[in-house]
């Protein structure tokens, strides 16, 4: 439709030319909906362009006005400057807002420093107070930052277990139900202080919760308290969810 344009345009005397396509999509497979724009992860490993990336999982309103759920949210950037390079996103309500948001910031050229600025339409049945764009900018400014660093789900594969601790930030319940990391050890977040005198400094640690909150707030404490840390990159929703596409 857009080249129809420009070759009508052509046709009727005005120098008019197509620009870049960035393949901005979204499909809706029963209640889900899946969409995407600018390059994807595979896209960027064959072009040997060097890329950063943040997995996030906020809802797609406020959680606590019904009929939201989380969504998975995956923005990718340059490493040293930030700006944009893609996005893909997978969930059940205000996907299509978030793509569109994200390919328009594409196509503009920002960076995840702007996402954290844009000023996003919020009231609790269409959205929260910090939307889901401003989070993934939030997240990738603190990579960018120094403020955290992550590990991402595959790493585990290849992790050295004499070496690395996981700990778990969740609660038991949460264990029960979901599931969790074997080898990992089981430390809630609200009495991680506690257990910081018995922990080995010699070791490194990798934190993880449901979706990188806590990992966070985790990282934070056992960096400052002198520590070797790692989050997990989108906590165990992330890793989960990925075990099973690979199986």
């Amino acid at each position: 439709n857009r080249q129809g344009r420009v070759a009508a345009e052509n046709i009727c005397g005005r120098d008019t030319t197509f620009g870049e396509v960035q393949g901005t999509s979204i499909v809706k497979m029963f209640d889900m909906v899946a969409g995407g724009t600018g390059a994807n992860q595979k896209q960027l490993t064959a072009a040997g362009i060097p890329f950063e990336r943040v997995q996030v999982h906020p809802s797609g309103h406020a959680g606590y006005y019904p009929g939201t759920a989380k969504m998975h949210l995956k923005v990718l950037f340059e490493p040293e400057t930030g700006k944009l390079l893609g996005a893909g996103c997978v969930g059940f309500d205000g996907v299509d807002k978030r793509i569109d948001v994200l390919a328009t910031a594409i196509r503009a050229g920002m960076t995840i420093f702007d996402l954290q600025e844009l000023e996003l339409a919020y009231a609790p049945p269409l959205g929260s107070a910090k939307d889901p764009v401003n989070i993934a900018g939030y997240v990738a400014g603190n990579l960018l930052k120094g403020d955290l660093t992550e590990n991402h789900w595959n790493d585990l594969d290849g992790a050295d277990i004499q070496e690395t601790v996981v700990i778990d930030l969740r609660t038991t319940p949460e264990i029960k139900e979901f599931g969790k990391i074997d080898p990992s050890v089981h430390i809630p977040i609200d009495g991680l202080r506690d257990h910081l005198p018995n922990l080995d400094r010699t070791k490194t640690y990798l934190l993880y919760c449901a979706a990188g909150l806590r990992g966070y707030v985790g990282y934070r404490i056992m960096v400052q308290n002198g520590f070797n840390v790692t989050n997990l990159a989108g906590g165990y929703l992330t890793y989960a969810g990925a075990q099973k596409s690979t199986h």
